[in-house]
């Protein structure tokens, strides 16, 4: 297979100086402020069933720069700026393609603080990378190599809720090539009591990373909640406790979903997962908690990108496929099979492990649409809807 050229995020943490800190806070602050006004210029033009797009909101932010209110706009590198307007003509352009909702303002508090930096406002050589505005280059911990020779064409630096500084470099990473053909195939089912369940019978433990700092989580947010609303320092402090509770677990998942779908990526030509919609499964008050710390979605989109980067397939089979009532040995379909029967016995005689069954039908039913196309059935009988599709997916970043 013809490698295709990926563009990779390498991202790492670093340590900026009182100066540099000062800097990017405004250059922040700055970014959100033109977002939120190109925002309410482009919805107040709605309202008179007008237009406004990129160009005309770069033409608008070269005037807020002449008016004494926002003169402040002026002290930061313009590039973040205008990188934030062509962020808010994306969201638009996803809107109104209906993939996504109508854009939001940012918040101070609650919204991501990032800035984008395109070639013409960095300098990057011999491993340090300098920002605009700055004198001196930013003290980076290089905790992976980038590609030899590569030279980012966009950088992205940010602070997360717990106060962790990081940048981004966006490069063509050369060094990522398909995997030799495996000739393997396997069905996945996701669940709570296993996060994984393979066609091979293996299961994967659930590691509940935020069961495991439930007790410090609380006790965070009850510090946070005795603090008095407001601005002040303690309650700073306090919330800041909160967030790097929050910063471990996300972590800890995320280094571990990491490892789950380069294994299966490596090992096997084609993944069969089920398509399951987890915004709608979240609405379950019993179970959100512990689907979101799941993070299935998490899984599905790294496992997507990861196939498309290394020559793999990904698909996806209609989540109204009875994976769990159909016999993967004769084909026999159950009429109701409840959630607390984790294992059954088919009128063939065969004993099911539910989760095992459940990932064996979904590696033939995955199997069958790869070979015949979608559409194909591999059951005798099942309700209505598609049976499974092929993923095309996205280039991603890490």
């Amino acid at each position: 297979m013809k490698a295709i050229p990926v563009k990779r995020a390498f991202k790492y943490r670093f340590y900026p100086t009182d100066a540099q800190a000062a800097e990017l806070s405004r250059t922040f602050g700055c970014v959100r402020k033109v977002y939120n006004l190109a925002l309410a210029a482009r919805t107040e033009a709605w309202t008179r069933q007008e237009r406004v797009n990129y160009i005309q909101t770069s033409a608008m932010l070269t005037a807020w720069k002449k008016t004494e209110e926002l003169a402040y706009l002026n002290e930061v590198s313009s590039v973040p700026l205008q990188q934030a307007l062509r962020h808010l003509q994306t969201a638009f352009t996803n809107f109104f393609g209906k993939r996504a909702r109508y854009p939001r303002f940012k918040s101070r508090k609650k919204s991501r603080k990032s800035a984008e930096y395109t070639i013409s406002a960095f300098r990057f050589r011999d491993g340090k990378l300098t920002l605009a505005k700055m004198a001196e280059p930013l003290d980076i911990v290089w905790s992976r190599p980038i590609p030899e020779g590569a030279q980012p064409s966009t950088v992205t630096v940010s602070q997360d809720a717990a106060g962790r500084w990081y940048v981004s470099l966006l490069v063509e990473d050369p060094t990522v090539q398909p995997l030799p053909a495996a000739g393997t195939a396997v069905g996945v089912d996701v669940g709570l009591d296993h996060l994984l369940t393979l066609s091979t019978g293996e299961k994967v433990a659930n590691p509940r990373h935020e069961r495991r700092d439930r007790t410090r989580l609380a006790k965070a947010q009850r510090q946070l909640a005795r603090t008095a609303k407001g601005d002040g320092a303690n309650r700073r402090k306090a919330r800041e406790k909160v967030a790097k509770v929050y910063a471990r677990i996300a972590d800890r998942r995320r280094d571990h979903l990491h490892k789950l779908t380069t294994r299966l990526v490596r090992e096997n030509q084609t993944i069969v997962i089920e398509d399951l919609t987890v915004r709608n499964m979240v609405k379950n008050s019993r179970l959100a908690r512990a689907i979101s710390d799941a993070a299935w979605a998490d899984f599905r989109s790294m496992l997507e990108y990861k196939a498309h980067w290394y020559g793999r397939e990904v698909i996806a089979v209609d989540r109204w496929f009875p994976s769990s009532k159909l016999c993967s040995a004769c084909g026999t379909l159950r009429d109701k099979l409840p959630l607390n029967v984790r294992t059954w016995t088919c009128d063939c005689g065969t004993t099911h492990d539910r989760d095992v069954n459940a990932a064996k039908n979904l590696k033939a039913a995955g199997l069958a649409v790869s070979v015949w196309g979608a559409g194909v059935r591999p059951q005798r009988s099942s309700p209505g809807g598609q049976s499974a599709m092929k993923q095309k997916s996205p280039r991603r970043e890490p």
